[in-house]
């Protein structure tokens, strides 16, 4: 299967989707799955397409969450980091780790 012949059904599917949705999904769906049943099997590739867009929607609350948190740090102006802001900053490579994943399905760095 070709990321071209996904992102046609995928669109064929949901035609409401931005060529840019389309493509993420593609990417991701087929990171983590190469069986040529998405392209028959309707069923399947919904169910494909719910969990990418899951897991993408998972991963971006999180990392948006922790944007919030870096901002605050970066507004403390201080150069000594305390053990709370330390965990900011790992909390925040996690979720960075974590979006990469989902486009590499590559183990996560943290």
């Amino acid at each position: 299967m070709t990321c071209h012949e996904l992102a046609e059904r995928i669109s064929g599917l949901r035609p409401e989707l931005s060529p840019v949705d389309v493509a993420r999904l593609t990417l991701m769906i087929l990171a983590k799955n190469d069986d040529d049943v998405l392209l028959k099997d309707e069923d399947a590739l919904y169910s494909e397409w719910r969990l990418a867009s899951f897991r993408l929607e998972a991963a971006s609350d999180q990392y948006a969450a922790v944007a919030v948190e870096l901002d605050q740090l970066y507004a403390d102006d201080r150069v000594e980091f305390s053990e709370q802001q330390l965990w900011v900053l790992l909390r925040a490579v996690k979720a960075q780790s974590q979006l990469l994943a989902i486009y590499t399905e590559q183990m996560q760095l943290v």
